[in-house]
C-alpha cells in the first residue's frame, strides 16, 4: 500500500513533483469542481440566505421603528396625562384653597354671631348686676339712716346721759342730708 502512495505522488518522468495540485493534468477537474461549488454556494447565498438575513434584518428595522414609535405615542400620552394631572391638581388646590376660605368667613361669622350674644347676655346680666347693685346700696342706704339715728341715740344717751327723742333726732338727721 505504501508502494502505491508513493507511486501516484511521483512525476509522469518517475520523479516526485510535490502537491498534486500544482500539477497541470489536474486543474481542469479543479476549475470545474471549484467553478460548479462556487455557483451552487453563489446561488444559494444569492437565492436563500442573502434574503433571509436581509428580511431578518429588514424585520429588525421594522420592530424597533415600530417600537420607537410606540414609545414615542407612550411618552406624548404619558405627558398629556401628567398635564391632566397637573390640571386637575391645580383645580383641586383651588377648590381645596376657596372651600377653606369659605369655612373660615364661615366660622368667623359664626364666632362673631356667638360674641354679640354672650356680649347682649352679658349686657343683660350687667344691668341685672348694677340693678343688684343699686338696690343693695339704696337699701343699705335706707338702713344707713336707721344706723345713723340708732348711732346718734346713743351718743346723746353718753354725751348728756338722757335719752333723745326720736323726732329729734329725725330732724337733725334730715338737716345733715
Amino acid at each position: 500500500m505504501a508502494s502505491e502512495v508513493h507511486e501516484s505522488t511521483e512525476a509522469p518522468g518517475g520523479g516526485a513533483s510535490g502537491l498534486p495540485q500544482f500539477e497541470g493534468q489536474w486543474w481542469a477537474g479543479e476549475i470545474f469542481w471549484f467553478s460548479l461549488i462556487f455557483l451552487v454556494v453563489f446561488i444559494l447565498m444569492w437565492k436563500v440566505f442573502v434574503p433571509r438575513v436581509g428580511g431578518a434584518i429588514d424585520d429588525r428595522e421594522d420592530r424597533i421603528a415600530g417600537d420607537i414609535s410606540n414609545a414615542r405615542a407612550l411618552k406624548e400620552q404619558a405627558e398629556s396625562q401628567a398635564a391632566a394631572a397637573e390640571a386637575d391638581m391645580a383645580q383641586a388646590r383651588a377648590r381645596s384653597q376657596r372651600e377653606t376660605a369659605e369655612a373660615k368667613a364661615r366660622i368667623q361669622a359664626e364666632a362673631a354671631k356667638r360674641a354679640e350674644a354672650e356680649e347682649a347676655k352679658l349686657a343683660v346680666s350687667i344691668a341685672a348686676a348694677e340693678a343688684a347693685i343699686r338696690a343693695s346700696r339704696d337699701e343699705a342706704m335706707g338702713h344707713v339712716r336707721e344706723i345713723a339715728a340708732d348711732t346718734a341715740a346713743v351718743i346723746v344717751v353718753k354725751l348728756t346721759g338722757q335719752p333723745a327723742s326720736a323726732a329729734d333726732i329725725r330732724t337733725a338727721l334730715a338737716g345733715q342730708a
